[in-house]
């Protein structure tokens, strides 16, 4: 059998499948966790329009969509870029680098000088051209992750360890996140809106992203090479192939009905609405950080149980189903909860005026670390799923196109998932609060509560179902894989020896 490259890789299978160290795939995660730190920093804008652009609620909250379908926009003619580029630093390392330096500069501007320029139309002018060029490197940095994907690794056992390390740093960044913020906010007396509150939230963003990209960088360096796309040489793409991908590629198109409106649910989560449920509801928006810390081990361990023990033996497509259905289970549960238990009575170890646990306490607890397993599986396996959506393409057409797979996904997704903070400011401004968006701090209401309850757990309930529905018309099961990286493997062999 022909090998594919001269020089054999030690992690070569030699039956078509190549792997890296485990190390790497762990690192090069980082990169979603580098952009995923700029996009939770991103969630608070609405606070700094409000407060600084002068924007009303609704405004406010449209701002992001607005900038999301943009992004959208540009993930195309990006994913056409990086499947046209093949240079000496590789395919995928340019693109995190530049939209990495793109993201620190523009984000700095966004939030250190906006607000000391004339009040008026000129601040909102210059933050919608700063927040445009910003996206753009968001793309260029996002794409990556997805499209390296495909040369990283391409062994079945190896490419969901991804969407575990993934989730794993999701989930201690939702958890440091939330106790940083919640920290910051407290030193300036609970308000958001307070120029004090975004330099200390950007400092800690600028540095933690940058850590995270240049570590993958380093994960990715020896695998950014030819000889690992798609059929092992490089093929000629035109923008007019896109077309007849998009209408053919079942794969993709149930992925993206997928992950999109898993996105558009969990988005709707938005800072406003953890400040609600916590801080209107329970009393106390501190417990919102001390819950992300004490269901933390027990996402962590349902994590590892569920993608690196389930998704490498049953494949990433069941994975998929299971989360989906045991986060359709506990979502239910919880919104029960909130409806007929007494949040007021939420108290923990640590938190001022805790006197002991309570039921509402406890249930709060298990149900939240379950569902944040269910989620993560559901909710990360997605990207290593493109990478399969890519492979597929290989030995459907012969085109290798990750950059199309990853911008496809993300434009979709984006365009969707942009409608999150305006369906939660029309859903605040439904019950009153139309020129500003609730914090902390606001009086308690039914009508918050309900809302509240609605965007935080019933939104992700219609994610999760359409979830089941797409995957009904999924094609690419652990034994569908397998037979496309043996078809693959003759295709690289058949190339090698025409070469």
């Amino acid at each position: 059998m022909a090998n594919v490259s001269k020089t054999r890789d030690p992690y070569d299978r030699g039956n078509g499948l190549h792997g890296v160290p485990i190390y790497r795939i762990a690192a090069f995660a980082l990169n979603n966790s580098s952009t995923n730190l700029y996009l939770f920093f991103m969630g608070y804008v609405a606070y700094y329009l409000n407060g600084f652009v002068g924007m009303a609620t609704i405004m406010a909250s449209s701002f992001s969509t607005f900038m999301r379908i943009w992004d959208g926009v540009t993930d195309p003619f990006v994913g056409y870029i990086v499947d046209k580029t093949d240079g000496k630093l590789g395919k995928n390392r340019p693109f995190i680098i530049i939209g990495h330096l793109i993201l620190l500069v523009t984000s700095f501007i966004l939030f250190h000088v906006t607000h000391k320029l004339p009040e008026g139309i000129i601040r909102t002018i210059f933050f919608i051209v700063m927040s445009m060029i910003y996206y753009v490197g968001y793309t260029f940095q996002c794409v990556v992750t997805k499209s390296a994907q495909t040369c990283l690794t391409n062994d079945p056992k190896q490419r969901p360890l991804f969407a575990m390390f993934d989730a794993i740093y999701n989930t201690f960044l939702f958890t440091i996140v939330a106790i940083i913020v919640a920290k910051i906010v407290a030193k300036y007396d609970g308000n958001f809106i307070d120029v004090r509150f975004f330099h200390d939230f950007w400092v800690f963003t600028a540095i933690s992203a940058f850590i995270c990209m240049l570590l993958a960088v380093w994960a990715i360096w020896p695998k950014d090479q030819t000889k690992y796309f798609g059929t092992g040489k490089a093929v000629k793409v035109s923008f007019k192939d896109y077309f007849e991908v998009i209408a053919h590629n079942r794969a993709i198109q149930m992925l993206v009905v997928n992950a999109s409106t898993d996105k558009l649910a969990s988005s709707a989560k938005t800072s406003a609405v953890t400040a609600v449920m916590f801080g209107v509801v329970c009393g106390n928006f501190a417990l919102y950080g001390a819950m992300s810390a004490y269901t933390l081990p027990f996402t962590l361990a349902f994590i590892v149980f569920g993608i690196g023990g389930m998704a490498t033996k049953m494949g990433m497509k069941r994975a998929m189903i299971v989360g989906s259905v045991g986060g359709l289970v506990t979502n239910a549960l919880l919104i029960l909860l909130w409806l007929f238990g007494d949040p007021t009575t939420l108290a923990m170890p640590g938190v001022e005026g805790f006197s002991g646990l309570t039921f509402f306490t406890v249930a709060l607890i298990l149900l939240t670390a379950l569902t944040g397993g269910f989620q993560a599986i559901s909710g990360n396996i997605v990207i290593p799923m493109t990478a399969d959506c890519a492979d597929y393409e290989v030995y459907r057409s012969g085109r290798y196109v990750p950059g199309l797979m990853g911008t496809l996904f993300s434009f979709v997704d984006k365009l969707i998932s942009s409608l999150a903070p305006l369906l939660a400011g029309v859903v605040f401004a439904a019950v009153g609060y139309a020129d500003a968006l609730p914090t902390a701090a606001s009086p308690y209401s039914d009508g918050l509560k309900y809302a509240g309850i609605f965007l935080m757990y019933g939104m992700l309930i219609f994610g999760l179902l359409c979830n089941l529905i797409a995957m009904k018309f999924y094609p690419l099961s652990k034994e569908k894989m397998e037979s496309i990286q043996d078809e693959i493997r003759a295709i690289k062999e058949k190339a090698m020896k025409e070469a």
